[in-house]
């Protein structure tokens, strides 16, 4: 059964327009100016609050009102979820102390991950993989995978967070801090940027599976029939693997430097389990890289079909004409017009069976080449 496909042009036309609105400064402008876009989402802010045994959700939340939560738990994480309001992401950088440089940064969502330490605060950038668009297949087609950038700040008895909007990887967390179980509960906001980080991390472990399968989805078209599309929907895999790859490497930094680079934010057991992040980060460049290099097969494995095809196409073509050689030269030998005066020129143009015997001629040479062809094995035979 073959599957519809969701419209490329709306998908793609939606992701341009992100990325325009995630464009630079213009050259000169002021470090630290904070410009949004007019087609960003206006920010909505929430809170999970909680501690052994305690636990509190907030929603809809003013500046001030998120900030005022800090210290009322043992960890409080704040969440703005979109970015249109240059007045409210000011006003929350400034009751959190965030450096306008590091607020910049969150707010301009081109930036590649990183981590930067402000005097009690930890700035970590992050991206992760956005989802499908609306009415698309829950797998992303090849074309469609994109990332999102998260900025997260790490301080003392807080994590803030800013989200595009688009992605929301982080309801796992949501729902173990909800629970109770495991581990959550009591440990610090360090914990929690840990469980932030892996909840991005994992996310695009289905991301590639489906990507994978999808590159075998190709190989058996390609085996079965070689599709006139095979070189531009491997084209359109390797984008994607392209996007991921520097979303995925420059995390893979960020976590060894959170794990190596001392930090008075990050307690030594949540380096134990930033260190699992971490290995988590090069499973993922190994199969991008595995993904990689079977695209670079696919594309050999279809030229080289391709090149197959061709020569079994030329070989007949060859055979064809090679078989209507002989033809053609007996016809143009009978074909001379000598004046039949001379006893030499052409006797057997009187012959009453001239005509039969030249017919058998052209038979008898075409038989002869065709069982010659055949026992090489260039029409089938052996």
């Amino acid at each position: 059964m073959n599957e519809e496909r969701p419209d490329k042009k709306t998908s793609g036309a939606a992701r341009r327009k992100r990325r325009k609105a995630a464009q630079r400064h213009a050259p000169g402008t002021s470090p630290g100016t904070i410009t949004v876009s007019a087609s960003a989402q206006r920010p909505v802010i929430e809170a999970i609050a909680f501690g052994p045994g305690e636990y509190a959700k907030h929603q809809g939340l003013s500046p001030e009102a998120a900030h005022a939560l800090v210290g009322t738990h043992p960890v409080v994480w704040i969440n703005v979820t979109g970015l249109g309001d240059a007045k409210i992401i000011e006003q929350v950088g400034d009751l959190f102390r965030l450096h306008r440089l590091a607020l910049e940064d969150a707010v301009h969502t081109h930036q590649r991950p990183k981590i930067e330490e402000y005097p009690d605060r930890l700035f970590i950038v992050f991206r992760a993989p956005e989802p499908p668009e609306r009415g698309a297949a829950p797998a992303p087609e090849p074309g469609q995978v994109g990332t999102e950038q998260i900025a997260m700040f790490l301080g003392p008895g807080f994590v803030l967070t800013f989200q595009e909007g688009h992605a929301d990887c982080f309801e796992p967390v949501r729902v173990r801090a909800r629970g109770g179980k495991g581990r959550m509960r009591n440990q610090g906001p360090d914990y929690l940027a840990y469980a932030l980080l892996d909840a991005a991390t994992d996310a695009f472990f289905p991301v590639l599976d489906s990507m994978r399968d999808r590159i075998d989805a190709i190989e058996q078209d390609i085996h079965a029939h070689a599709p006139k599309d095979a070189i531009a929907r491997i084209y359109e895999i390797r984008h994607d693997l392209a996007n991921l790859r520097r979303a995925i490497w420059p995390l893979r930094d960020v976590l060894n430097a959170l794990v190596r680079d001392p930090s008075t934010l990050i307690g030594p057991e949540a380096r134990v389990f930033l260190r699992d992040c971490y290995d988590h980060t090069a499973q993922l460049m190994d199969l991008v890289e595995g993904c990689r290099d079977s695209t670079s097969g696919l594309m050999d494995l279809h030229l080289g079909m391709a090149s197959a095809r061709m020569n079994e196409v030329m070989k007949v073509l060859t055979v064809i004409a090679t078989l209507f050689m002989p033809l053609t030269f007996i016809v143009g030998v009978y074909g001379m017009n000598f004046d039949r005066a001379s006893p030499l020129n052409m006797p057997e143009l009187g012959w009453s069976y001239g005509y039969l015997f030249a017919l058998g001629l052209c038979a008898i040479s075409t038989l002869i080449l065709f069982i010659y062809f055949r026992r090489k094995g260039w029409l089938g035979g052996r």
